[in-house]
């Protein structure tokens, strides 16, 4: 479910904004090279489902061929024709369509002003008139200026511009939406708006109380009952999951409900809380409403009930709802999953390992990962063989620390004579074996003078991620990696945020300063060589660089199930021992 949600996540970005991506293609081809626009039309031919492919291509052809939008609409919709199913041509092609609307043509702005004029009400003819005017032209402004003096008690006027802001997650927003519940103070899609806005301030507060007034006004939307619920999360989990819990009483119809459920479910510490949320998913939706969901039900039961789990994907293979395909590989995978059990309790070790190894996990999965892993070990252990059971949780530990495989390392360590300096000796072995020395950077602080560099947090932990102010799930975890931060002196642990999203730079100082994390914000720098850093447009992405300056964890999210993972990786590099730093460099 999480590679879905994922890409919905990186869809929903494209059609809200149109971000700077820093794409893969220095990786493909070299930092340096250019390839030509009909090289990367056919990157694109060749790997459709590669939306880096297709935002090179984008970028390239703007780049190349300025005034030439309609022929980019063109290709794109040549593109949505030819792969169908692909969900990202479809968004590009929005994209290009608002190009390509673009025009100077005063014939054609004042035919548009004058529909607008005819009918200030009509969301359609305003966007129609902002798409040719752009909303970027520093003219839009005194137009709408215009019109709001023509119009003075016409809410909708000021929030068609403060519309096309926030779809573009630009900072002009604001002025525009207040005009707007100032003409209007009941106009509830005008509240949550402010609400949207305000998260990427970081004014966490401020927001609450506009989407309150959202929810006053329009109390029957369970829309802004759900995004009031799950603003709460991280910042206060008990709430977040109160109101979670409320909204699918209150709306119990709502496929806001369902979304409720599913994100609380995503977002809980606990297995207990998972499948307490999509067992409520589970007993009181239809199947077409939850299908979604169901695959993460399965995973959170395997470990805990495994025949349960297999009735599940017995019952969902027979529904008309479901992926069968997918169904039918999560069937045959409980089933090696209760085979290989059995075999384990039966002191069949050899069979047993065979049976799962054959198990082979979704990406999303959370639960039978580190369940399988034991098992495996535990396994391996019975054979005798207490080395490679130990060596099976070792390497794991080295890039994904938590305490409950540390617990299981120190047990089969002690069956190789091994204390538990020795277990922790050998982690620090395995932790050296794969740091690499960081790639430098030089980067301009937001706030004070002149840049930041890796050199500046020699003899400091570094925590580094990157980010935009409009990236949801970048501020959802921020408040999880805050929890871990403030546990640790500013002497012994640095957090460093870069922005991706140069559009967005004047969010960046008032998120910081309102938002109370405590992050030093960067300013990306578009092309840079960012070498063993590297994002890949992506955020967020996530680096803990030790005292030395070198990478030794990377590619890791953290959120409420896994904060202790955090923690347990800086332990581990306050911890370290010096012949750790006196050692690769």
């Amino acid at each position: 479910m999480i590679k879905i949600i994922y890409r919905a996540a990186i869809i929903a970005a494209l059609v809200s904004a149109q971000l700077t991506h820093i794409s893969a293609q220095s990786k493909r081809t070299g930092v340096n090279a250019k390839p030509s626009l009909a090289k990367l039309k056919n990157d694109v031919v060749n790997h459709p489902d590669d939306i880096n492919a297709i935002q090179i291509y984008y970028d390239a052809f703007l780049e190349a061929n300025p005034g030439s939008e309609k022929q980019l609409k063109l290709q794109m919709q040549t593109w949505v024709k030819q792969f169908p199913s692909n969900p990202y041509f479809p968004v590009y092609l929005k994209r290009a369509a608002k190009l390509a609307a673009r025009t100077n043509d005063k014939n054609v702005l004042g035919r548009l002003k004058a529909a607008v004029e005819a009918a200030p009400d009509s969301m359609s003819r305003h966007v129609a008139y902002i798409e040719a005017i752009g909303p970027d032209n520093p003219d839009i402004a005194a137009r709408y200026d215009d019109l709001m003096k023509a119009f003075p008690e016409n809410a909708n006027i000021p929030f068609a511009l403060a519309k096309a802001y926030i779809e573009k997650e630009s900072p002009k927003a604001k002025p525009y939406l207040l005009k707007a519940v100032q003409a209007d103070p009941q106009f509830a899609l005008a509240w949550y708006n402010l609400w949207v806005d305000a998260q990427r301030w970081g004014r966490f507060e401020e927001g609450w109380e506009y989407i309150k007034k959202a929810i006053a006004a329009d109390p029957k939307n369970p829309l802004y009952q759900y995004r009031y619920a799950t603003s709460f999360m991280g910042l206060d989990q008990e709430k977040f999951t109160a109101l979670s819990f409320k909204l699918a009483e209150d709306f119990p119809e709502s496929e806001y409900a369902v979304r409720a459920l599913g994100y609380l479910a995503s977002q809980s510490a606990s297995a207990e809380d998972v499948i307490k949320c999509y067992q409520m998913l589970h007993d009181n939706f239809p199947a077409e409403k939850v299908g979604f969901y169901m695959s993460s039900y399965f995973d959170a039961l395997l470990p805990t009930d495994s025949q349960k789990a297999r009735a599940l994907a017995v019952e969902m293979k027979a529904s008309k709802f479901a992926e069968d395909d997918n169904w039918t590989e999560l069937l045959a995978q409980a089933n090696l999953y209760i085979q290989g059990k059995e075999l384990l309790d039966k002191r069949q070790p050899a069979q047993a390992l065979t049976v799962l190894n054959k198990i082979k996990l979704p990406k999303y999965s959370r639960f039978v990962r580190e369940n399988l892993l034991f098992l495996k070990a535990e396994a391996t252990d019975q054979t005798g063989d207490h080395a490679s059971a130990y060596g099976l949780l070792m390497k794991v530990f080295s890039a994904d620390p938590s305490p409950a495989l540390q617990t299981a390392l120190y047990s089969y360590g002690s069956k190789l004579g091994k204390d538990q300096a020795a277990v922790k000796a050998d982690i620090y072995q395995h932790l050296l074996m794969k740091a690499k020395p960081a790639t430098p950077f030089s980067l301009r602080k937001y706030i004070g003078e002149g840049n930041a560099s890796l050199s500046d947090y020699k003899g400091k932990i570094l925590l580094l991620t990157y980010w935009f102010p409009g990236c949801g799930p970048c501020r959802a975890e921020m408040p999880f990696f805050e929890n871990v931060v403030k546990q640790y002196q500013n002497t012994q642990l640095a957090y460093v945020g870069i922005n991706i999203v140069a559009e967005q730079d004047d969010y960046v100082i008032p998120f910081h300063n309102s938002s109370g994390f405590s992050f030093t914000p960067l300013a990306e720098v578009k092309g840079r060589d960012k070498g063993n850093l590297e994002n890949y447009g992506t955020a967020p992405t996530n680096f803990l660089i030790d005292q030395t300056g070198r990478i030794v964890f990377s590619d890791f999210m953290i959120g409420a199930e896994n904060q202790s993972h955090l923690k347990m990786m800086i332990d581990l590099l306050l911890d370290a021992p010096t012949g750790f730093f006196g050692g690769k460099s």
